[in-house]
């Protein structure tokens, strides 16, 4: 058992690493612009909006500027109370204390204390991540276990929304695995230590419906490509990113 000293010493480690997350992500007006101008392609008043994996909150901030309600998803305990100190008496914003997956019940997750934004529930993230050029000193140093819903249950309890995020560390396949019918529009996480994934959320969605692709490198907030590709354009596209591209955000657009 950790002694009270090495307990007092992860507890200041987590806060740490969750007041790193608050000050980057909440802290640059400029990124927070650019981010609205983006999600003013897909979210308009009034709208629905799911943000899953949400971690201190960013996107629940960006889709209420631009006047959506919103549903976010986040199992870490750290993370999820900031966000209900941040939007405390929004009544549009609900919080759900958990993590969405193929199908329901419960899962373990990676914490990494401190980095807590690349926790993680897929052990197949980790063992990529472990040894990778960009990706030096990450730990996964404790774990916990957390309840699962489905994308398809957050749908039947709340309704369609007009966009979705998803942004859980190498566990975005399982995610729309857990999703039965198309959305109109939505975003996942790739990284380029785990291409694999994002191939199969491409397939996945293009099984779903003809869906068009574009992305946004790093936190770039720009689309990278001049118009939207195909599934198959999109994942050449990614398979010849280099290594250094690190991690970005694919975004599918259903065709009407």
């Amino acid at each position: 058992m950790p002694s009270p000293s090495d307990q007092r010493a992860d507890r200041i480690a987590a806060l740490v690493g969750l007041a790193r997350s608050v000050v980057t992500y909440h802290g640059a007006p400029e990124r927070s612009a650019a981010m609205d101008a983006l999600y003013a392609g897909f979210i308009k008043p009034g709208d629905l909006a799911f943000d899953i994996g949400s971690h201190v909150g960013d996107r629940i901030a960006a889709f209420r500027r631009l006047g959506a309600r919103v549903v976010a998803v986040e199992p870490q305990p750290g993370p999820a109370s900031i966000i209900e100190q941040i939007f405390a008496g929004d009544r549009d914003v609900t919080l759900l204390r958990g993590a969405l997956g193929a199908k329901a019940g419960k899962l373990v997750m990676k914490i990494n204390t401190r980095n807590p934004t690349v926790s993680t529930a897929s052990r197949d993230f980790v063992a990529a991540a472990d040894g990778a050029a960009g990706w030096e000193g990450q730990i996964w140093d404790s774990e916990i276990e957390v309840p699962v819903t489905t994308l398809d249950a957050l749908l039947a309890r709340h309704g369609r929304p007009a966009f979705a995020k998803i942004d859980v560390e190498g566990f975005e396949a399982d995610v729309l695995a857990g999703l039965s019918s198309p959305l109109p529009a939505l975003s996942f996480e790739f990284t380029t230590i785990q291409r694999d994934v994002a191939f199969a959320c491409l397939a996945r969605l293009a099984a779903l419906g003809p869906y068009r692709f574009n992305l946004a490198l790093g936190e770039s907030q720009k689309m990278a490509l001049g118009a939207p590709v195909s599934a198959d354009d999109m994942a050449r596209h990614i398979t010849s990113l280099p290594h250094e591209a690190n991690s970005g955000d694919v975004y599918a657009l259903l065709e009407r």
